[in-house]
């Protein structure tokens, strides 16, 4: 009797663990907002170490970005789907309704795939990724399971149309021509005298755009040497301001603000007969970031956050399509070139100058467009505390708005010595002008 009873409590405890372990790993899994930010970090962090140039790493955000909005777009009605509005792109596979699809999941799933396609260092991406599989799959193997084939599904797809934007055409294309003979154009500038960057990115299949010269600006200021010119002016300009700046010493706040905006994610440095580069984030890179504080202020939720980060990033990938297109048309001489052959053969940018043509300037057409989109979401007046650069040892900068952030990311390459005023003025227009078509065209959500 006593054996029968052991034996009938030892079949009772061996029931109730298996239903206690069944209970364990059917846990709901949640996805955060905080999971997107992070992995979103993770892609910026490898973007750094790569070091892509500012086209390309605009390309690098938009893709995985669409691939994650699309997906949560399926299944919450606030969201409208990109299919159609972005005329080239069309729907995406459903997901099977037997499946126990986790929609947030597999958004997240799609965008950490899509980015470790992107990028270099591979490996990096993956441990991140590995590390949220294991713990998402111990919670749920099933969710995670059907989650992870409908997100990897959907990148697949993704991957397929993102592979017809003529980027790998690009890579195989004849390096850019120097005119060395005419002092109007762009000349490689030190230290380093690297070549033109990515001078066919203006055969990039656009996303809003009709064309890369849909927003053609006018052309620079005529080149002339001539004192009375509005070139001359301009160019004596920068060497003023430059001087000026550099005589108030590093407290300068001209000079707080350049670096703060500085964005280079290339910068030599030379050191007696060592040279070497310090890392930083692209123009978009750091409108990337802004878009996570705007989102993280705003107390928006999963859905909302992805909303912003693919609006915002399809601003900033048509921006550098339309800004490199007037780059290399007008293939104009940066003032470094020109302030050192005419005014002093000593002189140096306070931000080094990057290698590729001065007008229109990328920082403010890609500030226009990102700022006229997060303005369209956040509204006008947010406040808010830029901490994007306190990992390259730059303190917090507060801005009123959007716009005025854009506007000191402007004035800030006139602060650096690297570009003209009419480049700055004129492509903080141009960037609004794609700001605003991204957000009349696409109508996202319900706002």
């Amino acid at each position: 009797m006593v054996k029968k009873t052991c034996k009938s409590s030892l079949v009772l405890l061996m029931i109730l663990f298996f239903v206690s372990s069944c209970k364990e790993t059917s846990e709901p899994i949640i996805v955060t907002t905080k999971d997107f930010h992070t992995s979103v970090d993770k892609v910026m962090e490898v973007m750094v170490h790569d070091i892509f140039s500012p086209p390309v790493a605009s390309r690098v955000f938009v893709y995985p970005n669409i691939a994650a909005y699309e997906i949560i777009a399926q299944k919450d009605t606030l969201y409208h789907s990109l299919k159609k509005q972005i005329k080239h792109l069309k729907e995406i596979p459903k997901a099977d309704p037997q499946k126990l699809v986790n929609y947030p999941l597999a958004a997240l799933i799609a965008h950490i795939n899509l980015s470790k396609q992107l990028i270099f260092s591979e490996d990096k991406i993956e441990k991140h990724r590995d590390s949220l599989y294991s713990v998402w799959e111990a919670k749920n193997p099933r969710e995670f399971k059907d989650s992870k084939e409908y997100g990897l599904a959907v990148s697949t797809f993704i991957t397929s149309w993102m592979g017809a934007d003529n980027y790998a055409q690009t890579r195989t294309m004849s390096k850019f021509r120097v005119n060395s003979e005419n002092e109007s154009r762009w000349q490689p500038t030190p230290p380093s005298y690297m070549d033109g960057l990515e001078p066919h990115w203006d055969k990039m299949r656009p996303f809003v755009l009709d064309s890369a010269a849909q927003f053609k600006p006018i052309p620079p200021p005529e080149f002339s040497m001539d004192k009375s010119s509005i070139f001359y002016k301009e160019l004596k300009e920068v060497y003023d301001i430059s001087n000026r700046i550099s005589q108030k010493g590093d407290q300068s706040e001209e000079i707080a603000i350049a670096q703060f905006w500085d964005c280079n994610p290339y910068v030599t440095v030379t050191r007696g007969h060592l040279m070497f580069a310090v890392k930083k984030i692209t123009p978009g890179a750091h409108w990337i970031g802004i878009t996570k504080i705007a989102s993280k202020k705003s107390g928006a939720d999963f859905n909302k956050t992805i909303f912003a980060y693919t609006k915002t990033s399809i601003a900033i990938a048509d921006a550098f399509i339309s800004c490199w297109d007037e780059k290399y048309r007008s293939n104009l001489v940066r003032p470094e070139t020109l302030i050192k052959t005419y005014f002093d053969d000593e002189w140096k940018p306070i931000l080094q100058t990057p290698p590729f043509p001065e007008y229109t300037s990328g920082h403010s057409v890609a500030s226009g467009a990102a700022s006229t989109v997060l303005t369209s979401i956040f509204g006008n007046n947010f406040y808010f505390d830029d901490d994007t650069e306190l990992t390259f040892g730059l303190p917090i900068r507060s801005f009123a708005s959007f716009e005025a952030a854009a506007d000191e990311a402007t004035i800030s390459r006139m602060y650096g010595g690297i570009h003209f005023r009419s480049s700055v003025e004129i492509g903080l227009d141009q960037g609004k002008k794609i700001g605003k078509l991204v957000t009349e065209n696409l109508i996202m959500a319900h706002e």
